[in-house]
C-alpha cells in the first residue's frame, strides 16, 4: 500500500496542472499559484503532464517551493507539461487519479485549461464522494487515510489562445497569441504594399473567431471570416465588391484574414485557397496565403496574459481557501477590467450552446451566446472597415462636423482610434475634421496656406494608421487657456457641432476648460467626449488608457533583457526607472509582469527605512542562493517616486551595502516606453472606444446647444471602471475623482496590487512603510 504524505495542522495541499493546449502565461499562473499557496501557509503540489500526471502519480504529482518557479514568468507555454489523458475519461482512471492525490494529501486542485479539461475536472469533483468510498471497499485506503479528504474543492482558470470559453472576456494565453498574429500581419503589410498584392491569411480558431476578428479590428483587414457570423450567400462578390472599391480608392494592399473554422451560412467550409482563387481570377490580384500555424502559440506571453495569469492565479488561491463543500466550482474570469469569479459548468455550457447554435445554423444565436465585447467588436470591425454603405448613412439633417484633437504625450492606439472614428463619420455620413498639433496648431496655423491645421479626413489617408505608433495628426501639451478667446474664434468660424479628445491629462484638462467656458462661449455648447489616452494611465474616469498596455509590453521585453543580464551574472541586481509621472501604475503592473522584487510608486513614497528593510532582504536572499541560475533581480522606480532617493543613488546605495557579495546597476529606458507598433490590446480597445464615442456625439446631434447645456453628460470621459465601460460627465469627474496636484484619481483601482508584487516576490513590509506618499490599505485582487 502506498505511503501517504500526512497533512500537517489541517494545512491546505493544493495541487495545480496544466492541461489540453498549451498557452502563454500558463507558467505565470502556476507560479502565482505557488508562492501564494505558500505565503497562505498552504502547501503546493504540481502535477506534472496534466490528467496522465493525475493518474500515473508517482513523482509526477511533486511539492513545489518558493525557488521551484524563479523565472517562470517569462517563459512561454507550460513547465509542468500538459498530455492527453484517456484515461481518465474512464471512470477507473479517475479513481487512481483520486488515489494519487489522497496519498498525496491533496484536498484541493487548481487546473488551468480549455472547456474539456475544466469539465472534466468538475465530473471529478461531483464523484469525488463515491470515489473515495469505492477506494474504502476496494481497501486501496483506508477510512482513516482519507478522513480528511472527504471533500474535494476546485478551481479552474482558463488556458486557451482561442479565447473561446464563455463568461470571462479573456482566456490566458489569447492576447500573446493576437500579437503574433499581428505582428505577421503589420509584417505582410510592408511586401504587399511593395507589390500590390494580396495576402489571405488563416489564423487558428475552429469553433471561435475572437483571434481573427480581433486581427481584423487590429490590422484594418478588408474581410475577415468568422465561424460565429458567416458570410451571406453570394459572398463571393460581396468580398470582391469590396476589395474591388478599396483598390478603386488607391489602396495598393489586400489583407483577408480567415479563421480556420469558417463556413458559409450552410455550413460548407471557406478555406484560405477559394478565397485566394477568388481574388486572383475575378480580380486578377496578384494573391498569396499564410498559414500561421503554431506560431500562434509559441513564445513569452504578452505583458496582460502575464497580469492576468498572475492576479488570477492568486484569486484561485483566494477561492481555494473560501470554499466549502457546497460551494459551486468556480472559475476564474476577467470581465472589462474585474477579476471575478463565475459558476463553471455554467460558463461550459454556454460554450458548447456556441458550437450547438453554430451546427444547427442559429448564428444570431451563436453571436449572443458569445460574450457582448464579441458583438460589440463586430459591428465595429463591420462599421469602420467599408465605408461605402448607403443603408448606414443618416439623413442630412443629422449630419455633422466632429473636430478630432490628440492632447498630451504620443501613445500607442491614437492613430487606431482616429481611424475608427473617422471611418465611422464616413459610414455615417459625418464630416471628421482633424485639429493637428494640438490647440497650439489650432489657434496658429488653423489657416496656412496651402494646408492648414484644421482639415477634412478621407479614409484611403486614415486607412493604413491602425498600426501606426505615435500620432499622425500630431500632439502636444498646449491647452485652450493659453488663447480661449481664439479658440472660441476657431470653433465657431470652422463650424464644429462636436469634438472628440484623445490623450491623457493635459487632455483631461484641456476639456475641463472648454466645459467651463461654455457659459461665456457659445461655440463650446456642443457635445464634447474623451478617451484617454496616456502611458501614464493616470487620467480619472477610467482604469484603463489606451497607449498603457503598449507602454507595459515595451517595459517589459527591456526587463525581461535586463534581467537575463542580471541572472547571467548570478549575483546582481538591476534598479530600472519607469515612466508614469505621479502615478505608479506603469511600475506596479510591471512589476507583476516581470517578478519584480520591489517596486518604489509615488503614492508610497520611499523611506530610508524602506531602503534599508530592502537591502537586509537582499543580501540574505543571495546569501542562501549559492550562485544558482535566474538570481538575478530587479527593483522598478517610477520617477518621481522620490526627490532625494534617485534611481542611480538606490543602486549605488545597494552596491555600497552588499561588501562585494552582489552588484547593483541602474537603467533607465526612457521613451523607449512610448512604445513603436501600439499592442493589438491598444488597437482593439482604440477601436472599440472610438465607434462609442462617435455614437454619443452622434445621440445629440447638431445644434444641440441647448441640451448640452441642460446636461453634465454633455463632456463626458469614457473609460473602463470595474466591470463596466461608461460614460461619466467631467463635472462629476472633477468633482468626485480628480487629484488635480498630483495628475492622477483620488481613487486609484491598482494600489493593491502593490501587496501582490511584494508577496510574490517574497519581499517583507511593515507598517511603516510609507516615505513621502500617502499609505493605502493592502488589497486582494479585484479591479484589476
Amino acid at each position: 500500500m502506498a505511503s501517504i504524505v500526512p497533512l500537517q495542522d489541517k494545512k491546505r495541499r493544493i495541487g495545480v496542472m496544466t492541461s489540453g493546449g498549451d498557452s502563454p502565461g500558463m507558467c505565470g499562473a502556476v507560479r502565482a499559484i505557488v508562492r501564494m499557496s505558500i505565503s497562505r501557509g498552504c502547501e503546493p503540489y504540481a502535477i506534472f503532464e496534466g490528467y496522465d500526471g493525475l493518474v500515473r502519480g508517482g513523482d509526477l504529482i511533486k511539492e513545489m517551493h518558493w525557488d521551484d518557479v524563479r523565472g517562470w514568468l517569462s517563459e512561454g507555454g507550460t513547465l509542468i507539461g500538459t498530455a492527453r489523458c484517456m484515461a481518465f475519461m474512464q471512470r477507473a482512471g479517475r479513481l487512481k487519479a483520486a488515489k494519487n492525490m489522497i496519498v498525496k494529501g491533496i484536498n484541493a486542485l487548481i487546473i488551468i485549461g480549455g472547456d474539456g479539461s475544466l469539465t472534466g475536472a468538475d465530473t471529478f469533483r461531483s464523484e469525488w464522494p463515491g470515489l473515495v468510498e469505492e477506494l474504502i471497499k476496494t481497501r486501496e485506503l483506508t477510512a482513516k487515510e482519507v478522513e480528511p479528504h472527504k471533500q474535494l474543492n476546485i478551481v479552474g482558470l482558463v488556458g486557451s489562445i482561442d479565447n473561446d470559453m464563455s463568461s470571462t472576456d479573456a482566456t490566458i494565453g489569447a492576447y500573446s497569441s493576437l500579437s503574433r498574429i499581428c505582428q505577421a500581419v503589420d509584417f505582410i503589410d510592408a511586401t504587399a504594399y511593395s507589390h500590390s498584392r494580396a495576402f489571405v491569411i488563416e489564423v487558428m480558431g475552429r469553433h471561435c473567431g475572437w483571434l481573427a476578428l480581433m486581427a481584423g479590428v487590429s490590422t484594418g483587414a478588408d474581410f475577415v471570416f468568422v465561424p460565429e457570423k458567416p458570410p451571406n450567400a453570394g459572398w463571393e462578390e460581396d468580398m470582391c465588391n469590396i476589395v474591388s472599391k478599396h483598390r478603386k480608392l488607391g489602396k495598393r494592399k489586400t489583407i483577408v484574414i480567415v479563421a480556420e473554422g469558417a463556413h458559409d451560412m450552410q455550413l460548407k467550409k471557406i478555406t484560405p485557397t477559394m478565397v485566394k482563387d477568388l481574388l486572383s481570377d475575378v480580380l486578377h490580384i496578384d494573391t498569396r496565403i499564410t498559414t500561421l500555424g503554431h506560431v500562434q502559440r509559441g513564445g513569452t506571453a504578452c505583458a496582460f496574459d502575464r497580469m492576468l495569469a498572475t492576479l488570477q492565479g492568486v484569486e484561485a488561491v483566494q477561492a481555494v481557501l473560501e470554499a466549502t463543500p457546497d460551494t459551486p466550482t468556480p472559475m476564474v474570469a476577467i470581465i472589462e477590467n474585474k477579476i471575478v469569479r463565475q459558476p463553471l459548468m455554467e460558463a461550459v455550457e454556454l460554450t458548447n450552446s456556441v458550437a450547438k447554435a453554430i451546427a444547427a445554423k442559429d448564428f444570431k444565436k451563436a453571436i449572443g451566446l458569445r460574450d457582448a465585447e464579441f458583438s460589440e467588436y463586430m459591428n465595429c470591425y463591420e462599421t469602420t472597415t467599408a465605408t461605402d454603405k448607403p443603408e448606414k448613412m443618416l439623413a442630412s439633417n443629422k449630419r455633422m462636423r466632429i473636430a478630432i484633437i490628440h492632447v498630451g504625450a504620443p501613445a500607442g492606439g491614437m492613430n487606431a482610434a482616429t481611424r475608427a472614428a473617422v471611418a465611422y463619420c464616413l459610414t455615417r455620413g459625418h464630416t471628421p475634421i482633424s485639429i493637428n498639433n494640438g490647440f497650439t496648431g489650432l489657434c496658429r496655423h488653423h489657416d496656412d496656406k496651402p494646408i492648414g491645421a484644421v482639415r477634412e479626413l478621407g479614409w484611403l489617408e486614415v486607412d493604413n494608421w491602425a498600426s501606426k505608433g505615435g500620432s499622425e495628426i500630431g500632439t502636444n501639451r498646449s491647452l485652450p487657456s493659453e488663447d480661449m478667446e481664439k479658440v472660441a474664434w476657431c470653433f465657431e468660424h470652422y463650424k464644429f457641432d462636436a469634438i472628440f479628445f484623445i490623450g491623457g491629462f493635459e487632455a483631461f484638462t484641456a476639456l475641463s476648460e472648454l466645459r467651463k467656458a461654455r457659459e461665456k462661449h457659445a461655440s463650446f455648447r456642443i457635445p464634447m467626449v474623451l478617451v484617454p489616452a496616456t502611458i501614464s494611465n493616470n487620467v480619472p474616469g477610467t482604469e484603463y488608457s489606451i497607449g498603457s498596455d503598449t507602454c507595459l509590453n515595451a517595459l517589459v521585453d527591456y526587463c525581461d533583457a535586463i534581467k537575463q543580464s542580471a541572472s547571467a551574472s548570478r549575483r546582481r541586481v538591476f534598479v530600472v526607472e519607469t515612466h508614469g509621472g505621479r502615478s505608479g501604475y506603469i511600475a506596479t503592473m510591471a512589476g507583476l509582469c516581470i517578478g519584480a522584487f520591489a517596486v518604489y510608486t509615488p503614492e508610497e513614497g520611499i523611506s530610508i527605512k524602506m531602503l534599508a528593510r530592502d537591502i537586509e532582504q537582499l543580501r540574505a536572499s543571495f546569501a542562501k542562493d549559492h550562485g544558482q541560475n535566474r538570481a538575478g533581480k530587479l527593483i522598478l522606480r517610477n520617477e518621481r517616486a522620490s526627490k532625494t532617493y534617485t534611481t542611480e543613488i538606490i543602486a549605488n546605495m545597494i552596491r555600497e551595502e552588499a561588501n562585494g557579495r552582489f552588484d547593483s546597476r541602474f537603467a533607465i529606458p526612457g521613451h523607449v516606453q512610448q512604445g513603436g507598433i501600439p499592442s493589438p490590446m491598444d488597437r482593439v480597445r482604440a477601436v472599440r472606444l472610438a465607434v462609442k464615442s462617435m455614437q454619443f456625439l452622434e445621440e445629440y446631434g447638431p445644434g444641440a446647444s441647448e441640451r448640452v447645456m441642460r446636461e453634465e453628460l454633455s463632456a463626458a470621459v469614457l473609460g473602463f471602471k470595474g466591470a463596466s465601460l461608461i460614460f461619466t460627465s467631467m463635472a462629476e469627474t472633477e468633482r468626485v475623482d480628480t487629484d488635480w496636484k498630483e495628475r492622477r484619481p483620488k481613487n486609484e483601482f491598482w494600489l493593491g496590487f502593490r501587496h501582490v508584487v511584494d508577496t510574490l516576490s517574497g519581499r517583507p513590509t511593515a507598517p511603516d512603510d510609507a516615505g513621502t506618499g500617502a499609505s493605502t490599505p493592502k488589497a486582494g485582487v479585484g479591479d484589476m
